[in-house]
């Protein structure tokens, strides 16, 4: 019995010493590649802080790799739907044309605090926050204007920064444009639809899209039948390593962590189906006075491509090009973030040029 018990204790502590070196291994090995991320390029920039906006703290992150460069401030997704999780593998591969500065939107990613839960959001605290972002961009890095990108929601949040405050950005890229949310998702109810004829489990879903009054039913219903025909934002997967990625975020401590899967985001859910974000549309705001660039996914129907291409039509700027990706849903800026890193050196390029 002595002996059986001994035996016991040595398996147990070997186990133990495994799951430790485990542990050990992985920590180094995450210090060893955080490092490698943190590292400030030759006559680049390479800063995290959080910035005073609009009376809260938000955080922005600036990488490139010469400071001369043109300035793209990011916007990204949700609303409140910050990727600073993993941005930097996409954005980075846009440094060497531009400084990128990458952005946590109120209340969320590491600009999330509890405190804010209460606070109802509206147009004039988007706007105000977007434009005093701007002017801190502005003042601290030394620039007349930037230019802004925006996936998803920052494509119309920055639409209307841009038609707003023209003489702050040089120019504009919407990427997974969104026109009009009512209208949006109303054409998606139209599209799913005519997927779903002859299929009544779909049939089923579709009657629990109600367009005019987004709640969680709906939204879990939508994304479940863009899940079942391939239309979903992550069918296509990622071109580069989620986990490695995760893994290896120069930005994000354990205590980033923790934080992240404690956020409450019911004050953006609220947001979303409200007035407020309604009155975000651009439809009968066409009159740019910055050029105006369009990249959108040819299988996107989370933000529809089509009302993005009629939009396009109807823009007028001083000059205008859209992009149509091929075999690209909404997650375009993970699926094919090479080929999307093309069309944003040709848009510099092409502005560069002008």
């Amino acid at each position: 019995m002595m002996k059986r018990k001994c035996k016991i204790f040595k398996i147990i502590k070997w186990v133990v010493l495994v799951i430790l070196a485990l542990i050990i291994t992985f920590f180094l090995v995450r210090a060893i590649g955080k490092a490698i991320y943190n590292q400030t390029p030759d006559g680049g920039i390479n800063e995290s802080r959080y910035v005073d906006v609009n009376g809260t703290k938000q955080w922005i992150n600036i990488y490139g790799e010469d400071i001369d460069n043109p300035v793209l401030l990011y916007l990204h997704g949700g609303p409140g739907s910050a990727t600073s999780d993993i941005d930097y593998a996409f954005t980075r591969k846009w440094a060497d044309v531009y400084t990128v500065v990458t952005w946590d939107q109120r209340n969320c990613g590491k600009s999330y605090d509890a405190e804010q839960n209460d606070i109802v959001l509206t147009r004039e605290i988007f706007m105000t926050d977007g434009k005093e972002v701007t002017e801190f961009i502005l003042n601290y890095l030394s620039k007349d204007k930037i230019t802004v990108l925006g996936h998803s929601w920052g494509s119309i949040y920055g639409a209307n920064l841009v038609l707003e405050y023209p003489e702050y950005y040089e120019c504009f890229i919407g990427t997974g444009q969104l026109v009009d949310y009512l209208e949006n998702e109303e054409a998606f109810k139209q599209e799913a639809l005519l997927w779903a004829e002859g299929d009544e489990e779909t049939l089923e879903l579709v009657n629990q899209l109600t367009p005019d009054n987004v709640t969680m039913e709906h939204i879990i219903a939508r994304n479940t039948i863009m899940q079942k025909y391939g239309y979903d934002m992550m069918v296509n997967g990622s071109d580069y390593n989620l986990v490695t990625t995760i893994i290896f975020n120069p930005n994000y401590s354990i205590i980033d962590w923790i934080n992240y899967f404690k956020r409450d985001m019911s004050v953006y859910l609220d947001f979303f189906s409200s007035e407020e974000f309604a009155s975000f549309s651009l439809k009968d705001r066409v009159d740019y006075q910055v050029p105006f660039y369009n990249i959108n996914g040819d299988k996107d129907y989370q933000t529809n491509y089509k009302l993005a291409q009629g939009y396009f039509e109807e823009v007028n700027a001083p000059y205008k090009q859209m992009f149509l990706m091929e075999n690209m849903t909404h997650g375009l800026l993970e699926s094919d973030s090479e080929g999307f890193s093309e069309i944003i050196h040709q848009i510099a390029k092409t502005e560069r040029e002008r």
